[in-house]
């Protein structure tokens, strides 16, 4: 059942092991390239999703100043209609 082939050790006659050879330039250059397109990539969108994020900051703040705003309103009438409990907490 051995169908496989074994290990082939490439060895120096002084009983060193070889280095792989190095892949061609045109492949490590391809390589850089890649690693940088996708350093790239991500970098792109952390900064959309970062830009997204703050320009959300403005509308979160127009909708609590809107809520307070209602809130305050609201108070307002129920002071003035007279169906406010004396015990309300009031800032």
């Amino acid at each position: 059942m051995r169908d496989r082939y074994p290990p082939q050790l490439d060895m120096t006659p002084d009983g060193g092991f070889r280095e792989p050879p190095r892949p061609p330039l045109g492949m490590r250059v391809a390589a850089i390239a890649l690693v940088t397109a996708v350093l790239a990539g991500t970098l792109a969108i952390a900064l959309l999703a970062l830009w997204f994020a703050l320009a959300l900051i403005p509308v979160a703040l127009i909708a609590a100043a809107i809520a307070w705003i209602a809130f305050r309103v609201r108070l307002w009438r129920l002071r003035r209609s007279g169906s406010v409990q004396p015990a309300i907490w009031r800032p």
